[in-house]
């Protein structure tokens, strides 16, 4: 078993914090794709990628992300994991 997830791994997560307004409720559990990962990861070119702590982009149970925007940088192994449509509304690519 593993320790923890790696980008673009799909988790199961517990909402803890959310604007009363939004779709998202707190305490809904929901599926989600992890775009930044506090351990380091290699990338296919050599280069290693490591952010200072954990983020996933909600999606639905088609794989579609439930918002209409990504911030902060996205790493690029999210498409070899078929995670296309979050990589495209990422602002920037890591």
């Amino acid at each position: 078993m593993e320790e923890g997830a790696r980008l673009g791994d799909i988790i199961i997560a517990s909402v803890k914090e959310a604007i009363p307004t939004e779709k998202v409720k707190k305490g809904e559990v929901v599926r989600g794709v992890v775009v930044h990962a506090a351990m380091q990861c290699g990338c296919c070119d050599g280069s290693e990628v490591k952010f200072d702590d954990y983020a996933v982009v909600i999606i639905d149970n088609q794989g579609q992300p439930r918002g209409s925007r990504v911030f902060g940088p996205v790493p690029h192994e999210l498409i070899k994991k078929r995670h296309v449509k979050i990589f495209a509304l990422a602002e920037r690519i890591a």
